[in-house]
């Protein structure tokens, strides 16, 4: 778990948006499931930039950006940063704003596998702090 209390919150809220996104894919209601998952991949992200930079981003572009960095400096957030703009093109920009969420498997294989993405971005702050014996910078 995140260190800082804003941190625990932003995991939180990510949890939250997932279930959400669950439910309304279970109601068939894709389109605004793929938005709930996207906010929930964006929450955590935010939460792992926040632990490792002490800075939260506020705009998407800022969390892009941000993970960019990240991956710039650890490959280990490589494959992290690849899931989070295939959501971001998937979920957010395709799927919720141009209403065009096909292939329905594809969306609703990233839905689900929000958890992942979620349970990845934490334990990607645990495992540098496991590997380097101490909190992020």
């Amino acid at each position: 778990m995140p260190n800082t209390e804003r941190g625990q919150y932003l995991i939180a809220d990510a949890w939250s948006l997932h279930a959400d996104a669950l439910e309304m894919l279970a109601q068939g209601r894709i389109r605004n499931a793929a938005e709930k998952a996207w906010g929930a991949t964006k929450r955590a992200t935010d939460a792992l930039i926040l632990e490792r930079t002490g800075r939260e981003p506020k705009r998407t572009s800022q969390t892009s950006g941000g993970l960019k960095a990240l991956s710039r400096q650890n490959a280990e957030f490589r494959e992290l940063r690849a899931r989070y703009i295939d959501r971001v093109a998937k979920l957010h920009a395709n799927c919720f704003y141009n209403g065009i969420c096909e292939p329905a498997n594809i969306i609703t294989g990233l839905i689900l596998d929000t958890a992942g993405y979620i349970s990845d971005a934490v334990f990607c702050k645990i495992c540098w702090v496991v590997y380097h014996r101490e909190a992020p910078p």
